[in-house]
């Protein structure tokens, strides 16, 4: 079944993501927004001028003091018309042959918050693990895990998120901005932009995606490299969109199961503190041996649904009836449901062992929010705008949009959308054989299971160094980072990465 791509949600939306059976209409609406305004903005007062502050933050024993610019781009169409205005936010230190890292998140209709104040910027909230609830307290504090040590950070928030906005009415931000093609040019062109305005040209450049921005990093990388003649030195994909395609046909092609049964298998050994590296190899051979030969086989084998129900069973600690009844394919909701049923509780796709009571624990379908989406807008919306407006100082009173539901209500997917971003990402590694690409993953995540990433970098060729292009795997699941220990784990990974010649 081909899944329409402004439902997968990649940093975070909706319900479908990678699901791979259609569920109820109403299992897809977000949560009414409040006071909900169109996605263009032009008819309020100019952006201000880019505000700076100087600030500190203490990592490993060591303080980092920095400048924050908040500050914003144009975007023009051919004529030079401006058509509307990007917002960033720039994380800089002095230093010689400092490298700069462009971010990203996803959605469509993600603002860059989620990698800015959860992943890698120098100051967090605390946000995605279980326990964590929208009323807390949305306190900024120092982030051992940043990468502002060994890198700039520039943080984008596309058109119609944060306080990005399209200065044309919605049919032409359709056109211009919410479709998958326009999308690349006009991000890629306003890193092109942030580099000559802060004469940054021939710094080391690199870009980190998470979700839906993992669809983006590969095809902005080559963009940027075949059009507007900037060539990134490293790309980080985090919890990547890379291949839609891969969810389809699960009628007959076991691919679809096989991407989420290893993350359904990982969140039962997390339960069971049997969680690491070599069970899940066991798991990860399993699937992609056995696992894929069974359901291959259907009923030519009449011993293969005992075989599949068994070892799925074994796997994922579920009840053996339900496990039948799936046929040894589960479904991403339906196992979110059933895993917690007897808790009256669900699981979230983006880290199944995140939970939240079930409103309506007896309807036939899920009739709320995901558990993570539903937790993540208020303590990020929050702390992003107080961080602007206050601490940095740049004054506008327009709605911030840390997910904008209307973005991605208007997303156009262009002809190749569902081709995924795989093809961009081998040629972006032909074109330049110094680019190294480190896609990571939490075990985790069914919105974007690293099976997928597994599977795709294995059929790439080597092309030289086939450590080139490495996929890593963490505990935890969409938003690993939020646990200590893989973001810890992440920045070392990523640190290797960068000092890699």
């Amino acid at each position: 079944m081909r899944k329409s791509l402004q439902f997968t949600l990649l940093a975070a939306l909706v319900l479908a993501g990678l699901n791979t059976t259609t569920l109820a209409a109403d299992a897809h609406k977000p949560p009414p927004a409040a006071d909900a305004a169109s996605t263009s903005d032009f008819h309020l007062p100019p952006f201000p001028a880019d505000a700076h502050v100087t600030q500190s933050t203490t990592v490993s024993g060591k303080t980092l003091k920095y400048t924050v610019t908040v500050g914003s781009l144009p975007v023009r169409d051919e004529k030079g018309t401006t058509i509307g205005e990007v917002v960033f936010t720039a994380y800089t230190m002095p230093g010689k042959d400092r490298p700069v890292t462009f971010a990203l998140n996803g959605g469509p209709g993600a603002s860059s918050v989620y990698l800015n104040f959860g992943a890698i910027g120098p100051k967090k909230v605390n946000f995605g693990v279980e326990g964590d609830t929208p009323s807390q307290p949305a306190t900024l504090h120092d982030n051992p895990g940043t990468w502002l040590g060994f890198t700039d950070l520039v943080f984008i928030d596309p058109v119609g998120t944060g306080y990005s906005r399209a200065l044309v009415d919605d049919k032409e931000a359709t056109k211009q901005f919410y479709s998958t093609d326009n999308d690349i040019k006009y991000l890629s062109r306003i890193v092109y932009d942030w580099l000559v305005k802060s004469g940054r040209m021939t710094s080391r450049k690199y870009l980190v995606g998470e979700s839906y921005g993992g669809f983006r990093g590969p095809r902005i990388t080559d963009y940027l490299q075949t059009q507007l003649g900037v060539a990134m030195n490293g790309v980080v994909l985090l919890s990547p969109y890379l291949d839609p395609a891969a969810s389809d046909d699960e009628n007959v092609s076991p691919l679809p199961w096989m991407l989420t049964l290893p993350s359904i298998a990982a969140a039962h050994l997390e339960r069971e503190h049997k969680l690491t590296p070599q069970a899940m190899a066991s798991v990860i051979d399993y699937t992609r041996s056995e696992y894929a030969t069974d359901l291959m086989k259907g009923r030519s084998d009449p011993q293969t649904a005992d075989r599949v129900v068994s070892k799925v069973t074994e796997l994922t600690g579920l009840d053996p009836l339900f496990v039948k009844r799936s046929g040894g394919r589960l479904e991403t909701q339906a196992y979110l449901r059933e895993v917690y049923r007897a808790e009256g509780k669900l699981g979230s796709r983006y880290d199944s062992n995140v939970t939240a009571w079930d409103p309506f624990p007896y309807a036939p379908h899920q009739e709320t929010g995901d558990p993570i989406l539903n937790g993540i807008i208020a303590p990020t919306t929050s702390a992003m705008v107080n961080f602007v407006t206050q601490t940095v100082g740049w004054k506008y009173e327009g709605r911030y949009n840390a997910l904008s539901y209307d973005v991605n209500k208007l997303w156009h997917e262009d002809d190749d959308a569902n081709k995924g971003s795989v093809s961009q990402l081998r040629e972006a590694v032909a074109n330049d054989p110094g680019l190294r690409v480190l896609i990571a993953h939490g075990w985790d995540d069914l919105s974007c299971p690293f099976m997928a990433s597994v599977l795709i970098v294995d059929q790439m060729p080597a092309m030289g160094d086939p450590t080139r292009v490495q996929v890593k795997e963490y505990a935890g699941g969409h938003m690993f980072y939020a646990r200590n220990d893989s973001q810890s784990a992440l920045t070392a990974d990523v640190q290797a990465l960068y000092g890699a010649k």
